[in-house]
């Protein structure tokens, strides 16, 4: 009767301890994408000197569009939280378009070597940034269903860990990649 007794609080001990475990595997998780999202956000703000740099020199009366992006990029490299992130990095999208409308009326520019590279290297940042937004909401998910689902959300408070918000853009409009097609 002992054996059973200690056989069954053993599991038990294994079973909280895998649970506490697992909670913090995914949180860990869930900030690693998110870092993944700063990361290729940072990518993409340093870019955007060079492209703006290289607009300029074509279109050097276009002073409001360069404003917007300058402001837009200093806004996202100083966000913190999700939603703050969020917000700049749409905003800055929304100014990346104007930049980009403005190069359109340059046909020179479009066929400007320098001006290629980056608006490739922009349009490989933002595949980037999109897969990055995905894979830290896939792992958002996976944490909230842990946290709110029987029996991890008994550890979740001992692991203090928490739900945790999703990467969504809140204007529709910026929830397009840019076009950056010439």
């Amino acid at each position: 009767m002992e054996f059973i007794v200690i056989g069954a609080l053993v599991l038990l001990v294994i079973f909280a301890v895998a649970q506490y475990n697992r909670l913090i595997r995914l949180n860990i998780t869930v900030d690693e994408a998110f870092a993944q999202i700063e990361v290729q956000l940072k990518r993409r703000a340093d870019l955007i000197p060079n492209l703006v740099e290289t607009v300029k020199g074509y279109a050097a009366h276009e002073q409001g569009t360069f404003d917007a992006v300058v402001a837009a990029r200093a806004k996202s490299t100083s966000a913190s939280t999700v939603a703050d992130v969020a917000a700049a990095d749409g905003a800055l999208t929304n100014a990346l378009r104007g930049l980009l409308a403005v190069a359109e009326a340059y046909p020179d520019l479009k066929a400007s070597s320098n001006f290629l590279s980056l608006q490739e290297e922009l349009s490989t940042t933002e595949n980037k940034v999109s897969f990055s937004r995905q894979f830290y909401n896939d792992t958002v998910r996976s944490l909230n269903t842990a946290v709110k689902t029987v029996p991890t959300n008994f550890f979740a408070g001992f692991a203090k860990v928490d739900a945790r918000e999703f990467y969504e853009v809140e204007n529709a409009a910026d929830r397009n990649v840019p076009n950056v097609k010439f």
